[in-house]
């Protein structure tokens, strides 16, 4: 293997170096103290070990020359009993010690992954299935424990090998340490070799693993779709078809496991029943004891037992570092979004009370080379005014939210916030003078508190109850046998759309930003509650500067300017009433609508 290969991204050594800062936690004494004191433990553990096969070759020669129980074979009996208990105790002594270090340094791990996750722009995520990278995340976590824990049986297991030969070649012979280091180097090199073909199989497990566990996640988040078009069976069967193909998977790397742990037993086999016939001839001629002949059998099987398990060690290390390499593969997932080493001071510059300024100067934005969204789009929202951006699907006016939100980088031009570049600030700080509506409501699996309270962690019940009031959802929620405790299912599927799109208004209130997007936030409503709500934004909205993403146009007749996009860019600009008169796209628009909903309010009234 060369030198670039060795230490290449993805090999065992350099995976090893990347773990090694989250187990020598920098600036964590008491971590670092217990590292050392563990270190210290398994040295004096390996001495009392190998001082076990030499109080008991003295045990066993004490009877051969005296022939009978007296004094000195019983101290050595009590000697030898001594020894094993110091032995075992510091072994155990270890373990206990370590297991708190291998426990923070996958906490630590698991809580950077999920950080850096967070961090990623909203490309990585549309592009990756949550399934997949939320099991990566698990596996790679497991994997740093199991891995420390591997390396603990391992290491010790390598200093005892390298103390028993210096043993052996003190009380024996050359003859006795070469037939040893053969035998260890065959184990191996076997071990290695063989390991290192399993990999590919562990790789296509863990891909097919992925693969089911996407599957089942990816049907039971769209539960209601399968019942809609009545394709359980389909499901089902996509789910098994995966679940067949780790079936097979899982089932070679089993029979690869059982081969491999043939071939080193037969290997240990051989060298014992060799060395032991050498032994047993030098014992005839007189070259040792007996008790000598007891204590290399013993140190044999101190040796042999530990590289035994050596190889379901190796291996597991080997499968650890593929589950590791997946996770620092994500941890490798370069940032879209990053901040500037030097941001603006957010006292100064963004959290000033009172309504912000935002404006959008000839932006460009394109999700790639061929799918080009806005073209050189400007505009600006004074502060405490009202603007609202209408258009059909696809114009790109949900664009121009993220954009805000610098969950994309605009491709051309700037967005600027208080007449600030917004890539001047630091993400965090521009987000939390922002609130948005969405769409799409989304929550969390939590109670209706909770979710609320998202919009401010730390809110008093009483602020939580006023946003909930000004959202018109807080009579509803005190109609709940369990009131704001109630748990509102997964994604928030025990609720109707407009309930969700309430706590929704209900949470952006609570945030009490001084820019407030509201990208379709009525959408999911009724025409009574449609108007309740309208009427508590509109007390909102007064108070800081809105920005308005709209279908129905009926809830932007009183907005300060109307954008009127189509293909990306602003076709039409003005007033309510200004682009009425215009005749343009704006007014086609209106005209549908309200034809749509005369023909609405007629059907309801004869029903």
């Amino acid at each position: 293997m060369s030198y670039q290969n060795m230490f290449s991204k993805k090999s065992a050594p350099a995976i090893l170096m990347r773990l090694f800062p989250y187990l020598w936690q920098k600036g964590n004494r008491g971590l670092q103290s217990r590292i050392v004191l563990v270190l210290v433990v398994l040295l004096l553990g390996e001495g009392a070990t190998l001082a076990v096969p030499i109080v008991y070759s003295d045990v066993i020669d004490a009877f051969v020359h005296q022939g009978g129980i007296v004094m000195v074979p019983a101290l050595l009996i009590l000697g030898y009993g001594f020894v094993r208990l110091i032995a075992a105790m510091l072994t155990n002594l270890r373990d206990a010690l370590f297991a708190p270090v291998r426990l923070r340094a996958a906490r630590k791990m698991a809580y950077c992954s999920f950080e850096h996750m967070h961090e990623l722009s909203l490309r990585f995520h549309l592009d990756r299935r949550t399934g997949s990278v939320t099991r990566a995340i698990e596996r790679g976590t497991e994997a740093v424990e199991t891995l420390l824990r591997m390396i603990m049986s391992i290491a010790p297991t390598i200093l005892q090998a390298l103390l028993v030969i210096g043993i052996i070649w003190h009380f024996f012979d050359w003859r006795y340490v070469l037939l040893m280091v053969l035998m260890v180097l065959a184990y191996v090199f076997f071990t290695v070799r063989f390991t290192t073909w399993r990999i590919g199989i562990r790789r296509h497990m863990n891909e097919t693993n992925n693969e089911a566990v996407s599957k089942a996640l990816d049907s039971l988040l769209n539960y209601e779709t399968v019942k809609y078009f009545g394709n359980e069976a389909h499901e089902a069967q996509r789910y098994d078809s995966a679940q067949a193909s780790y079936e097979r998977a899982a089932l070679v790397t089993q029979y690869s496991l059982g081969l491999l742990n043939f071939g080193q037993a037969a290997i240990i086999a051989i060298s014992l029943v060799l060395i032991m016939l050498l032994a047993g001839k030098d014992v005839e001629a007189g070259y040792i004891t007996v008790g000598e002949f007891v204590m290399l059998g013993t140190y044999l099987l101190q040796l042999y037992g530990p590289l035994n398990f050596l190889g379901s060690v190796y291996s597991g290390i080997r499968t650890a570092l593929v589950d590791l390499e997946h996770m620092f593969d994500l941890l490798d997932e370069p940032l879209d979004i990053i901040d500037k080493q030097q941001p603006l001071p957010v006292t100064q510059h963004l959290l000033d009370a009172g309504p912000a300024r935002v404006e959008f100067r000839h932006v460009g934005f394109a999700y790639n080379s061929n799918r080009q969204i806005l073209k050189n789009v400007s505009f600006v929202v004074e502060p405490g005014c009202k603007t609202a951006i209408v258009g059909s699907t696809g114009a790109g006016k949900s664009t121009i939210s993220r954009l805000l939100f610098r969950f994309y980088e605009v491709t051309s031009g700037s967005v600027l916030f208080d007449g600030h570049d917004i890539r001047e600030y630091r993400q965090a700080d521009l987000r939390a003078a922002i609130g948005v509506v969405p769409q799409d409501t989304v929550l969390f699996n939590e109670t209706i508190g909770y979710n609320i309270a998202y919009g401010r962690i730390g809110a008093s019940l009483a602020e939580i109850e006023e946003a909930a009031k000004l959202a018109r959802i807080h009579d509803f929620i005190l109609s709940l046998p369990e009131g704001y405790e109630t748990k509102v299912g997964e994604r928030g599927l025990k609720l109707s759309g407009g309930e969700k799109q309430r706590i929704a208004i209900a949470r952006t209130l609570l945030k009490d930003p001084r820019v407030l997007v509201l990208d379709e936030a009525t959408s999911a409503l009724d025409t009574h509650t449609e108007r309740e709500i309208q009427t508590a934004l509109q007390t909102v909205s007064a108070q800081r500067t809105t920005l308005i993403i709209a279908h129905r146009l009926s809830t932007i007749v009183d907005a300060d300017e109307i954008l009127v996009m189509e293909h990306g860019e602003i076709r039409e600009r003005g007033t309510h009433t200004t682009l009425l008169e215009a005749g343009g796209r704006y007014a086609t628009m209106w005209a549908t609508q309200q034809a749509h909903e005369a023909t609405e309010n007629e059907t309801k009234n004869i029903v």
